[in-house]
């Protein structure tokens, strides 16, 4: 087994599970956290579950699984040059979208907004519902029985809760602590989320036609790189420019985060995983330069993609599939399986999250047919 800096969360000291399971001979405990959520329903549906461009414009536009991938193999480069757990850092970036609904984070709003008078929804607390009560594949207990590290890194990997959060019926180990930071190898999971959002929602948006690689001139992180490549290969395809961008942002944002997250760690003099949580700011990060460029390029991004007419006007639509759909079931719709059977049995608050668990893990697909179902009509988001 590599060796480990002391300020990692070592596998051996693991806060543990809520069920025991028993040392396994073959795989450390996260390891295992790991392999149970990449085999987990929540996971497989990933692939269904819309990224920023829905499903309908193919294209191969990336997808939640897809995105969780990048995120993963990212999380990793960077856990071992920190000397982090690896297998920690994979387990929490793996599960960090589980609990984000169909059709995107326009979905996320729309859900949020119905779910308002009922406590609201927040896509962090989903996953952990997910992994803790709504995945149901073992004979001795509901979810899938991760262990604390792996909890706690799911729920705070952004970061302390600065809102009240309610985890009165999260089953866990112990306290998950909601004021304190996470653990390194969650910081390492957010962080890589950042740099695959970034490089590949470029390259998804070159792909839509809604901004060219010449768009990208003298905007802050990807310009310079843009430039770079175009004046080394101006002959070759588009597409290998785009690619050959994409590859160089993810190096360089991967190289500072390393360098600036060393230096940040021997400053603060942390020594144990205990230390991380009581660090009181977050020392996983980009170098302040790169901070202020890569919020730049969201700003772009954001101004140029998120809300481009021709990504808003399914986003919109989307929106309203959600808000149909939960109006609908929290009257008199009922939800299929055992969805239904638990939706009958409770009144108000209650069934208003049971109807929101079971928005949240539809795919896109499937929550257009439950809109067919139920209102005789299928938005084809044009």
């Amino acid at each position: 087994m590599r060796d480990t800096a002391s300020y990692a969360s070592k596998s051996s000291q693991s806060i543990g599970r809520l069920f025991g399971a028993g040392a396994s001979p073959t795989r450390s405990e996260y390891q295992r956290d790991r392999d149970r959520i990449i085999h987990s329903t929540a996971f497989r549906r990933l692939q269904h579950k819309t990224q920023v461009f829905l499903a309908h414009e193919g294209r191969h536009f990336r997808n939640r699984l897809t995105h969780t991938l990048e995120v993963s193999q990212i999380a990793r480069s960077i856990a071992r040059a920190l000397r982090l757990d690896e297998d920690l850092a994979e387990a929490i970036a793996l599960s960090h979208d589980l609990g984000h609904t169909p059709f995107g984070h326009a979905g996320e709003r729309a859900l949020d907004r119905a779910m308002e008078p009922y406590g609201g929804f927040d896509h962090n607390v989903q996953a952990l519902r997910v992994v803790t009560r709504l995945e149901n594949r073992y004979a001795e207990h509901d979810g899938l029985n991760l262990t604390w590290e792996t909890l706690e890194g799911i729920l705070k990997h952004n970061g302390p809760l600065p809102h009240l959060v309610d985890l009165a019926e999260i089953p866990a180990p112990a306290d998950l602590r909601v004021a304190t930071y996470a653990s390194l190898e969650a910081q390492v999971a957010a962080i890589a989320d950042d740099i695959a959002y970034n490089a590949h929602d470029i390259d998804d948006a070159l792909r839509a036609n809604l901004v060219t690689l010449q768009d990208f001139i003298g905007v802050p992180m990807a310009g310079p790189i843009v430039e770079e490549v175009l004046e080394r290969y101006p002959d070759i395809a588009v597409k290998r420019q785009t690619h050959e961008v994409q590859r160089r942002m993810i190096t360089r944002a991967v190289e500072n985060v390393i360098a600036t997250s060393s230096q940040n760690i021997e400053a603060i003099g942390v020594k144990s995983p205990e230390d991380v949580r009581l660090a009181g700011r977050t020392l996983v990060q980009f170098s302040p330069a790169m901070a202020a460029d890569e919020k730049a390029l969201k700003a772009f991004l954001f101004a140029r993609v998120y809300r481009h007419e021709d990504v808003m006007v399914p986003v919109r639509e989307s929106e309203t599939v959600v808000e149909r759909l939960f109006a609908a079931y929290m009257a008199d719709a009922d939800m299929p399986g055992r969805w239904g059977e638990a939706g009958r049995a409770v009144s108000g608050t209650g069934r208003a999250r049971i109807v929101a668990d079971f928005i949240a893990g539809m795919t896109d697909p499937y929550a257009l047919d439950e809109h067919q179902r139920l209102f005789d009509a299928r938005p084809e988001f044009r």
